[in-house]
């Protein structure tokens, strides 16, 4: 594939399988469809490549809590960075597939987004869970 990697912090990699259209703004909103539904999602999606940052990243960049590289939650978001890297074993500079993500969140155990996930606001409304039992299913 041609086209650069997307960049990700671990954390969007549940993010980007669990979005269904809602964002904190409407061009954040318009962001993440680009990157999940007009890339991610799109044919041949599974071979982009996707390079893991521990900065403000691609789905990042209209985001109203983005300060320059970092976050105003900069301790929650590290909290989800650190047990997203851990529970998918990713570490900044990893380049890997869409597939490939897709296999490791595939192979996460049952519940581990009530640990892992537990500092975010989208939890509660359970599009990541569900997005996460559809792509288990699929085995």
């Amino acid at each position: 594939m041609t086209d650069a990697p997307i960049r990700f912090r671990p954390h969007h990699f549940l993010c980007a399988l669990g979005f269904e259209g809602k964002g904190y703004s409407e061009d954040f909103t318009a962001n993440m469809v680009a990157i999940v539904d007009a890339r991610l999602r799109a044919p041949g999606g599974g071979d982009v490549q996707i390079e893991v940052t521990a900065t403000a990243d691609a789905i990042c960049t209209p985001c109203p809590s983005r300060r320059g590289a970092g976050c105003v939650s900069a301790d929650r978001i590290a909290r989800l960075d650190a047990a997203h890297a851990r529970a998918l074993g990713l570490a900044a500079g990893d380049r890997i597939s869409w597939a490939a993500a897709q296999a490791r969140m595939r192979a996460l155990p049952p519940g581990i987004l009530q640990d892992i996930c537990a500092p975010c606001q989208w939890l509660a409304l359970g599009m990541c869970e569900a997005a996460l039992a559809r792509l288990q299913a699929q085995n």
